[in-house]
């Protein structure tokens, strides 16, 4: 453990802006815990052409965030990008009143959302929508068992937006006793890929997932940003294809 306190899994500074081209920005938060064990969170933040701002895959609410964020254009959209990536969403709605709410398609049937409160406006579909169209592609990738991602390429920068469909682990952030699990799954650092439960899933729908990769290596990202781990500030559609190996082949 940090001796400052902060978990040694995350990427401080914590809570922040970081950028990482004209327009867009990264902040990382967390640790989460999941099945007892820590992972770091990552959100994505969009300048649109409008002046509004796009939070993808919102980190806990924190209200210097909030005014940093505010600071560089008033928060216009909050993006769920899939099943997992909602929990902190309505805290965002709440304090701003004004931005709406797009989340990947069957999450407001999950029984946990609903119970939530959370207020889902829109769908996201396998195209942009008019909000962002003129900055960003859209694309949804869909498996079976429920899974949904939608994934994003800011334009300008040539950044690809994902969230769980590349982890990239990094081995000195984690318990030793979890680094062989995690290598054994398949998501450590340097060769990071989706975990196993996701790859099941979207190998139901195989051919299908697989004409959405060779798509995204095809826009020929120069970066790709994800939700856990490491992401790649450059040389990115080497490292992304290398990460898709088990969907490409």
């Amino acid at each position: 453990m940090a001796t400052d306190g902060t978990s040694p899994v995350v990427y401080p500074p914590l809570d922040t802006l970081k950028p990482v081209a004209e327009g867009i920005w990264v902040v990382d938060g967390g640790p989460l815990h999941v099945l007892m064990i820590e992972v770091p969170v990552r959100m994505t933040v969009v300048r649109l052409g409008s002046g509004g701002v796009w939070l993808h895959s919102p980190t806990p609410y924190n209200a210097r965030l909030h005014r940093e964020i505010e600071r560089i254009g008033p928060i216009a959209h909050l993006v769920a990008p899939n099943i997992a990536h909602w929990s902190f969403v309505k805290d965002w709605q709440g304090q701003c009143p004004g931005a709406r709410t797009w989340a990947a398609p069957g999450l407001r049937r999950r029984w946990q959302v609903r119970m939530s409160g959370v207020r889902l406006d829109e769908d996201l579909g396998p195209v942009a929508p008019a909000a962002w169209a003129d900055d960003m592609e859209q694309r949804l990738l869909q498996g079976g068992l429920g899974l949904t991602e939608a994934v994003f390429l800011h334009r300008a920068s040539r950044t690809l937006v994902l969230t769980d469909l590349v982890e990239n682990f990094e081995a000195d952030k984690l318990n030793p006793a979890l680094r062989p699990l995690v290598r054994a799954g398949g998501a450590m650092e340097p060769d990071g890929m989706a975990p196993p439960h996701y790859r099941l899933a979207v190998n139901l729908n195989r051919s299908a997932a697989r004409a959405l990769a060779r798509e995204l290596v095809d826009w020929g990202p120069e970066r790709v940003i994800f939700a856990h781990g490491k992401w790649f500030d450059r040389d990115g559609t080497a490292h992304l294809r290398r990460s898709l190996r088990w969907l490409l082949g």
